[in-house]
């Protein structure tokens, strides 16, 4: 039985983050496109959190702080692989790859195709409040930017996955998978 002083004694925000590993593990698969990778930007993401932890001023947003590392981590892992030799065409990739064995396995794989073309910019505009839910305000905050600019990239992110998807914006997306229809969704509070 927990005492009133128990009851009254602040939390530990180190206790808070295992509620937001799913929502990392999202945004890392989307910035990623790959769960191994993703796994290991959220584990990357977590220890550097847990060294750092000194530098999080209690009071603050902890969701956006963890999101901003993962994002940081992300985009520092991008600059050095920058100068690596990757499999560019992806023909050693396309051998190790299944192919879908459903409607919204594909549309799924489409769309993370064609959301690799977009700057990384709109794409984590669109992950961030398209198919994580995140506000506009949560998403700039996490990107350090203003929230019209989160706007912004989200509405020219979903035109230009529009466009590559073949889909006309009057239309109605029809699938079965609900984070292909998140990040293609036009919410009014979004654009």
């Amino acid at each position: 039985m927990t005492t009133e002083k128990e009851a009254l004694a602040p939390t530990d925000p180190r206790d808070e983050i295992v509620t937001h590993l799913p929502a990392l593990r999202a945004f890392a698969r989307g910035l990623t496109g790959n769960v191994t990778s993703a796994d290991d930007l959220v584990q990357d993401t977590v220890l550097k959190a847990w060294s750092k932890f000194d530098q999080f001023s209690e009071g603050t947003n902890l969701r956006a702080w963890l999101f901003t590392i993962l994002r940081n981590t992300f985009l520092s892992q991008q600059r050095k692989r920058a100068k690596e030799v990757s499999d560019s065409t992806g023909s050693f990739a396309a051998k190790l790859a299944s192919k879908p064995d459903h409607d919204g396995r594909m549309a799924l794989q489409e769309l993370n195709d064609a959301l690799r073309t977009l700057p990384i910019e709109q794409r984590e505009a669109l992950i961030l409040v398209g198919a994580l839910g995140f506000s506009v305000e949560e998403a700039a905050e996490t990107c350090g930017c203003a929230p019209g600019t989160i706007k912004s990239r989200a509405n020219r992110g979903r035109k230009t996955l529009a466009k590559l998807l073949h889909l006309d914006m009057n239309d109605q997306l029809v699938t079965t998978d609900s984070s292909v229809a998140a990040v293609m969704a036009a919410s009014p509070t979004i654009f």
